[in-house]
């Protein structure tokens, strides 16, 4: 099994809103598992997304998901201007 865990620095004021629409669109896509947690303590307005993806191929095809789907580009319209930075980390449980 793989982690996904995308972490973004969201622009001041817009954590709660990308956190909303980060959680909406994985609703839309029924990931089995994920959670959506903004910071409590380190740097201000993070938001971080995590989900479990099988293993690499099926991480692979969630990605060309993303790019395809119709309902997911509408569900993730406008996101990238809450946001400042991020980056995308993959863990192998063991």
């Amino acid at each position: 099994m793989i982690v996904v865990r995308n972490t973004f620095q969201a622009k001041p004021g817009q954590a709660g809103k990308l956190a909303a629409t980060i959680k909406d669109a994985a609703n839309a896509l029924e990931l089995p598992s994920f959670r959506v947690m903004t910071d409590l303590v380190g740097e201000f307005n993070t938001v971080v997304f995590e989900y479990d993806a099988e293993n690499l191929a099926a991480f692979e095809s969630r990605m060309k998901d993303y790019v395809t789907n119709p309902i997911l580009r509408e569900k993730f319209k406008g996101y990238t201007e809450l946001w400042d930075s991020g980056k995308r980390e993959l863990f192998q449980v063991v």
